[in-house]
């Protein structure tokens, strides 16, 4: 079933290209991910934190190098994120213009690519198949994008090679990092060399900071954030909401896969780094998006607001912050592919999502309100939505301890900072919902056709997530926290 969830996006993807129907067939491949992700979620046994579903298949023995996927409760979480959102994306996505084919083998790549780096337990293609994602998305920016497509697709593309050559650079240091007979490139085996003591504090010092920047880029953290915004204002919908949703959340995983179990006195190290740098995610970013006068551009630099709460929670170490971190990667992610999708709709029914060219859209376009509510509701952390217990639990984990300081310290400053940047995304989302759907309607718009019924599946599908999560968040921490356990403090 991994390799289903993996391959069947990639395969239908092919066979689009071939001249199968494009978008049948990315339905179909998209529903069969989303029903394995669901067989693996119903299958999983809680009570063990080893890898599951695990298969392998050598490719050079010599080198220790072997195709081999499996889950645990991080990367099934991960995994089913990836599910949901290539489900609900390739149902926005609708008729295409111009290369239909092309569009839809696009997205089913990002999927496939995004999902195959979640399930890899081989370092080598943990990072092959998130560079296939990459691809795909600037194609996608640069092809079908909107206005000032050229110029964001180039400056995606330069970050985040940038960012993906200096995420490769750490990899190889961390594997040349641990000695001869303990070297591979299955995860399990250099996490298992790490925790014998087997990489020096030194070269953890080294390969942190690399790890740290190469994933930092691909995150967008601060001062590295330039290039989301304008890449996900200029994106076509479905693309925003797989990249934004999904493939982004690699650099999240790589922290908490590779960078914290296998170089905690690295992190341990730099951790005031990643803190101010993150406090410039939350309290920067966030009054930047407060100024956007642009629906879209608000979502982008939103998302890269939201990205400082994740950071703090794996700055923790603790088991309460770290598990924190994974629910709301999992609930940012389905939220702001819910408002991605529905600023494509918007976008597409009104030509324009400037704040000044739009109001009152509710009364005519009273579903789409409702669901624009309910994913702004999500993003800012209201009770009842996973994002609020993600959020909570990121606030007390690392409030409480950080790495073993006994006294007030900078993570407890830090937490007190990150609790004003839920003002202010309260601020800068309820005054985007109130601009375009609240107040008096233009002339114009009063001939606007609601979201078409067919579209109500997706939108259920994310706010369902989103709603069962926040109210159950317990599931999530029975897969994730024995993961955590292993190498962070359990009293934590």
């Amino acid at each position: 079933m991994v390799l289903l969830t993996i391959f069947c996006p990639i395969i239908a993807a092919i066979a689009i290209m071939m001249g199968a129907s494009a978008r049948k067939t990315a339905l179909t491949a998209s529903v069969l991910t989303f029903a394995a992700a669901l067989f693996l979620l119903a299958s999983f046994d809680y009570s063990q934190r080893n890898f599951q579903h695990v298969t392998s298949f050598p490719i050079s023995p010599e080198w220790r190098l072997s195709f081999t996927t499996g889950v645990d409760g991080l990367s099934l979480i991960m995994v089913l994120l990836g599910s949901i959102v290539t489900l609900a994306a390739i149902w926005f996505a609708g008729a295409i213009d111009r290369s239909e084919n092309a569009f839809y083998a696009c997205l089913l790549l990002i999927s496939g690519g995004a999902i195959g780096a979640f399930a890899s337990i081989d370092l080598f293609f943990f990072y092959a198949f998130h560079e296939l994602a990459l691809i795909p998305t600037f194609l996608l920016i640069g092809v079908w994008g909107g206005a000032n497509r050229v110029a964001a697709a180039w400056k995606i593309t330069i970050y985040l090679a940038i960012g993906s050559f200096i995420l490769l650079l750490g990899l190889i240091l961390l594997y040349q990092s641990v000695p001869l007979g303990w070297r591979s490139f299955d995860i399990r085996a250099l996490q298992t060399a790490a925790a014998s003591g087997q990489i020096t504090v030194d070269a953890q010092r080294h390969v942190y900071l690399l790890l740290l920047i190469g994933f930092g880029i691909l995150i967008a953290l601060f001062p590295f954030h330039t290039w989301a915004p304008e890449a996900y204002a200029a994106a076509p919908a479905p693309a925003a909401m797989l990249h934004a949703g999904v493939l982004k959340k690699f650099g999240l995983y790589g922290l908490l896969r590779l960078a914290i179990p296998m170089l905690p006195e690295g992190a341990r190290h730099w951790a005031t780094l990643l803190v101010v740098l993150l406090l410039g995610n939350i309290i920067y970013v966030g009054l930047v998006t407060i100024a956007q006068k642009r629906l879209d551009w608000m979502l982008g630099y939103s998302s890269v607001m939201h990205m400082g709460y994740i950071f703090l929670g794996i700055a923790s170490a603790n088991v309460l912050g770290t598990t924190g971190a994974v629910v709301l990667i999992f609930a940012h992610g389905l939220s702001i592919a819910l408002l991605f999708g529905l600023a494509g709709e918007l976008r597409k029914r009104t030509g324009t999502l400037a704040f000044d060219d739009l109001g009152g859209l509710a009364k005519v376009m009273p579903f789409a309100g409702l669901a624009f509510g309910l994913g702004v509701f999500a993003a800012v952390g209201l009770p009842g939505f996973a994002n609020f217990a993600g959020e909570i639990m990121i606030f007390f984990g690392a409030f409480r301890d950080g790495w073993d300081i006994g006294h007030f310290h900078i993570f407890q400053v830090a937490t007190v900072l990150a609790l004003w940047g839920v003002v202010i995304s309260t601020v800068y989302m309820l005054r985007a919902y109130r601009r375009a759907f609240m107040g008096a309607i233009s002339e114009q718009w009063k001939s606007l056709l609601d979201l078409r019924p067919a579209l109500h599946v997706p939108v259920t599908l994310l706010v369902a997530a989103l709603l069962c999560y926040g109210f159950f968040p317990q599931s999530f921490v029975r897969m994730v926290a024995p993961t955590f356990r292993a190498y962070l403090s359990a009293n934590k």
